[in-house]
């Protein structure tokens, strides 16, 4: 981590953050905080970024964050854990969920106005890298659980969890979403492009010996990219270790944002159908957010760039993400983004026919 240790806040959005460099082009804001987003599968939620950005084992074609510059699998604390904690407290005080108080439950979420935003559905640990890599992650997981009545859940790529402490630290989240893109060597290599210490017949087992130890949900994903993961032998040995791990769900994803190798391309409708019926039962085709508009009684209406700053810090997001996850009216969306785009803070890229935003 840099020695730049500036610490600032976004009141009106609920962000805050470290300086962060070394990593993109200049010094950024690292915010521990984004949105709540529309997600495809927990609802509204509000994710949470304990990782400096692409700090991961992994280098994944269709990562939506982009390439990774330098993997690493060395697990350290990256932030204080009372400002990642206070980050939290503050979006959630915005949302009007309860906060108990440490040891105690925290409190009913009170009866809202109905032009108030829609409750936060998850708290997410996901953001711009590999959350586990965060040594502290269990000892904060518990700490929100303490303080919120809201359920944690944790998208990991699964890579650590040979390690028995990060299994330990995982156990106390309400949700697990790992990812298991291949089943063999070559195809981790050519799809998720490995540290290359890492070993998928290991990362397997230890989704094995996860699923023995862990009470909460494990939902499963399979990202499949047309032609690089998607051959028949290669499904059906993903099916198998599926199976060998015992998720609750299996879910099974394409690329559907802009990715970090414009040749990662999507799969069809008709494939992942296909494939669904092969693995059976509780298998799921993740498909596009049909997301509800929030309210326009929002809290960062009158501050809407350095909202959408920070949300598109977590992944690329379309006008309509941002209409319904900020409850800003489209056109003070559409006028905030056009700002950002004339101050180059921002950068506008076609993928499947649909505009989307990201960092610079």
């Amino acid at each position: 981590m840099t020695n730049c240790r500036r610490v600032s806040a976004f009141s009106q959005c609920g962000f805050v953050g470290h300086w962060e460099s070394g990593i993109r082009n200049s010094p950024v804001e690292h915010s521990f905080v984004y949105g709540p987003v529309p997600s495809r599968r927990l609802g509204l939620s509000l994710g949470i970024n304990i990782i400096p950005f692409k700090t991961c084992t992994l280098d994944c074609v269709y990562c939506q964050c982009g390439k990774t510059p330098r993997k690493t699998y060395d697990r350290r604390s990256f932030f204080p854990i009372n400002d990642i904690l206070s980050a939290v407290r503050t979006a959630i005080r915005e949302s009007g969920q309860g906060i108990g108080g440490s040891g105690v439950r925290a409190r009913k979420p009170e009866p809202r106005d109905p032009g108030t935003r829609e409750p936060v559905s998850f708290l997410t640990f996901s953001g711009e890298g590999e959350p586990t890599l965060n040594r502290d992650i269990g000892r904060i997981i518990r700490r929100l659980k303490r303080e919120f009545a809201i359920p944690v859940a944790v998208i990991t790529n699964s890579t650590l969890l040979t390690d028995p402490q990060v299994r330990r630290d995982l156990y106390a989240a309400d949700l697990v979403v790992p990812s298991l893109d291949a089943a063999d060597q070559r195809n981790f290599a050519r799809v998720d492009r490995n540290h290359r210490d890492l070993k998928i017949a290991d990362i397997i087992e230890g989704l094995k010996l996860f699923r023995r130890g862990y009470r909460g949900k494990i939902w499963l994903e399979i990202m499949l990219v047309k032609d690089v993961n998607d051959s028949v032998e290669h499904v059906v040995a993903l099916r198998k270790a599926a199976w060998e791990i015992k998720p609750d769900r299996v879910q099974l994803n394409t690329v559907v944002r802009p990715p970090a190798e414009k040749s990662a391309r999507p799969m069809s409708s008709d494939d992942l159908e296909q494939i669904q019926c092969l693995f059976g039962p509780n298998t799921d085709v993740i498909g596009e957010t049909k997301s509800k508009v929030q309210s326009r009684k929002s809290q960062v209406s009158d501050r809407p760039d350095e909202a959408i700053l920070a949300t598109v810090q977590g992944r690329p997001v379309t006008q309509l993400d941002l209409v319904c996850s900020l409850g800003v009216a489209p056109r003070e969306i559409e006028a905030a983004l056009h700002r950002l785009l004339r101050s180059r803070r921002i950068k506008q890229v076609e993928f499947r026919g649909k505009a989307f935003f990201e960092p610079r």
